[in-house]
Parts: C-alpha cells; sequence; structure tokens
C-alpha cells in the first residue's frame, strides 16, 4: 500500500499528456525576439509558481537538452549539458524522468536515494547503448553529459548534480535584499577542490589533472569530473585507439577516472526562497550568481528566461568585442566561438501555492531540443 507521499508521486509525477510548445513569444523588451538561434517560453504555471525557460543554440547540433514536468503537487527541472554530441544529453532527457517516477512509484516515496538511483540507472542504461553501438560506432563512447535536475515536492527540495551546470536560489536577507545561494558544487577540474579529490583518488597517476593551453583537464581532455556517459573514461573495454586522438589515452585506463554518482543536496523551502535558476555553465560563464538573481528579482516574470540569456550574450560580446547584434548573425557551429550553449529555467515559488491543496495546475511536460536539420525543427513534445 502506498504511503500518501506515494500516492502523491503516483497521480502528481505520471507521464504527462499536455505539452507545452516552445516559440518565439510576444513579450517585448527582453531583446532576443529576433535571434533565430534563441527559444524561449515567456511563463508558464508549475505546482508551486511560475516558470520561464530559455534556449540559445551555439554548436553545429545543439547539445544541451531540458525539460520541466509539471503536477498538481511535484514540479520536475531537468538540464542535460552534452558533450561530445547530443545524444548522451537526449538519452537523459527521454530517460532520467520515467525512471524517477518508477522509483518513487515502487518505493512510496520521494528521497535522495530515489535520486541517486535515477541516476544510476540512466548512466547504466546509456553505457549499454555505447556498447551495442561500440563495434560500428565507437566515439559514441566519448560523449557524454552533465545533468541538473530538481525536484520540488509539497515544501521539500530536491537538486542533483553531475558537472558543473548549476543552481542558485534567490532569498531575500534581513534587510530584504535578494542574495544569491548556490545549491550546487560544481564538478570542474578548473576547481581546486575537484582537482584535490582527483589526485587523492589517483595517487598513483601523476597526469590525472594536466594544464593544457591555460584549462586544468582531466587526463589532459575533459574539465568536467562527473557526468553521465564518457565510458572511454570510466570503462577500459571503451579505449578508442589512436585514430581518436582528442580521446586517445596513451596508457591503459585501470579504473574510472570520472564518475556518475551525483552530488544531492535537500532542504525544506523557506519563507526567504524567492526563487530558483537552474542553467548550464554558459550561463555562469558571463553572469555571476548575484548578478543573475539580481537581473530575475528587478524585471518582470514574463519572458525572465531570455533576458537572463540575453544579458550573458550581451556581456559575450563585449568581451570579444562583437556586439550582440552581430552574434545573431552568425550560424550555428560558427557561434560557439563566442559562447556556448545554454538553457535556462527560473522556477518562481509562490507560497501560498505550496499550502494549498487546491492549486489547479495542469499536468505539463516541456521539452527542448533541435534536429541535426536545424533550427526549424525546434519544437517540444
Amino acid at each position: 500500500m502506498f504511503s500518501w507521499l506515494g500516492k502523491t508521486a503516483s497521480s502528481c509525477l505520471s507521464p504527462m499528456s499536455r505539452y507545452a510548445p516552445m516559440s518565439k513569444d510576444d513579450d517585448q523588451g527582453s531583446g532576443g525576439e529576433d535571434d533565430a538561434l534563441l527559444w524561449s517560453k515567456d511563463l508558464e504555471k508549475h505546482s508551486h509558481g511560475e516558470f520561464s525557460f530559455a534556449v540559445v543554440q551555439a554548436n553545429a547540433v545543439l547539445e544541451d537538452q531540458s525539460q520541466v514536468e509539471t503536477g498538481k503537487h511535484a514540479t520536475f527541472v531537468g538540464v542535460y549539458d552534452g558533450h561530445g554530441g547530443p545524444e548522451a544529453s537526449r538519452y537523459i532527457s527521454d530517460h532520467l524522468f520515467n525512471h524517477l517516477i518508477r522509483l518513487a512509484q515502487e518505493n512510496g516515496a520521494m528521497s535522495e536515494d530515489i535520486l541517486r538511483n535515477a541516476f544510476s540507472e540512466t548512466e547504466n542504461g546509456f553505457l549499454t547503448l555505447v556498447r551495442r553501438a561500440y563495434a560500428i560506432r565507437p566515439v559514441l563512447a566519448a560523449i557524454g553529459s552533465c545533468c541538473l535536475v530538481g525536484v520540488i515536492w509539497r515544501r521539500m527540495l530536491y537538486v542533483a548534480n553531475l558537472g558543473d551546470s548549476r543552481a542558485v536560489m534567490g532569498c531575500s536577507d534581513r534587510s530584504n535584499r535578494i542574495v544569491a545561494e548556490q545549491l550546487t558544487r560544481d564538478h570542474n577540474a578548473s576547481m581546486e577542490e575537484v582537482r584535490n579529490e582527483l589526485t587523492n583518488l589517483h595517487p598513483e597517476d601523476s597526469q590525472i589533472v594536466v594544464m593544457k593551453q591555460g584549462v586544468w583537464r582531466i587526463k589532459g581532455i575533459i574539465q568536467v569530473s562527473r557526468s553521465i556517459g564518457d565510458a572511454y573514461l570510466k570503462r577500459p573495454e571503451f579505449s578508442l585507439d589512436p585514430s581518436f586522438p582528442r580521446f586517445h589515452l596513451p596508457q591503459p585506463l585501470q579504473r574510472p577516472v570520472l564518475r556518475a554518482d551525483p552530488s544531492i543536496v535537500t532542504r525544506r523551502i523557506s519563507g526567504n526562497d524567492k526563487f530558483l535558476i537552474f542553467a548550464s555553465d554558459g550561463l555562469w560563464e558571463f553572469l555571476t550568481n548575484q548578478e543573475a538573481v539580481e537581473i530575475v528579482h528587478n524585471n518582470p516574470r514574463a519572458g525572465i528566461a531570455r533576458r537572463l540569456l540575453v544579458s550573458a550574450l550581451e556581456r559575450a560580446g563585449r568581451i570579444r568585442q562583437m556586439p550582440y547584434e552581430e552574434i545573431k548573425k552568425l550560424d550555428n557551429g560558427v557561434r560557439r566561438h563566442v559562447h556556448d550553449d545554454i538553457s535556462i529555467v527560473v522556477v518562481f515559488i509562490d507560497h501560498e501555492m505550496l499550502d494549498s491543496d487546491e492549486a489547479a495546475v495542469p499536468e505539463r511536460s516541456v521539452r527542448g531540443f533541435v534536429d541535426t536539420v536545424g533550427p526549424s525543427n525546434f519544437n517540444f513534445s
């Protein structure tokens, strides 16, 4: 027999049948309306308030995937920043949420263990695909993705993270000023604590972290220390030969150098918590946590994710001495020299809805992806 929480999982986080389309929104004044590679959803309802969504493509194929799933008493947010290709991030978008729902229903609860197991099943599933395809497409072993997930369940917030996408809470302090609280830890070799962690875990390997072209990289190849995929850095059976020089390891892999166990934060949402920003690292490359929460706090809700995105792109343009109006004209692929793919979900928390059992929120699934054909095929399914 399910507990109350298990019943909530069954009824409120079941696979959704209603879908919200992505569009060029009508709201004016937040910029980016004529950017052919930027898509946004200005404002939608979720179980505990409203959310805003924006994505911009820079790579030849969009490697970011993202989703918001809403039910009566629960909200799920996922941001998946792929690297090496889109296959891992697309796989996560198709499977992780479903694993989470099934496990919550089977266990009659939501917990950190449920999240860990959902991540583990997603990792194992993708590695199984790599194994099946390895003989004909070995480069799939070099494709991976960061994975950031948030679940709001009544007044509880669960955040799980692999890689360097980031979740930041906007909170009010005692003087009623907005302050940023970073909820996630960046698993990136640019962080000294991550480099120390790696060297402590691999004392026998003097090349576990290498400075290459001014950037710290694990085995001289990759910056993130945790991911879904990247099988060649986790299992010797997926090693790549010298015909793949970018991913070839001169010495055979003895044990995994990347991990797939997420960092998890659980907290009760307090009255001072105003909103959450979930975003891939492309946003945080150009905006600090505090800058981002101040932009959200000081502007209208409608179109706020797009406003954040445009602020980051304008900053990227100033750094590279290229006005945003010129960045808009760049083709996908070329644009990657200015900024990365960026996905942003801003989730507002309306506390009266947290305490209500009668919130009339439609079940909805918002998912972002773009085909290899080009941006005209971008849609939510």
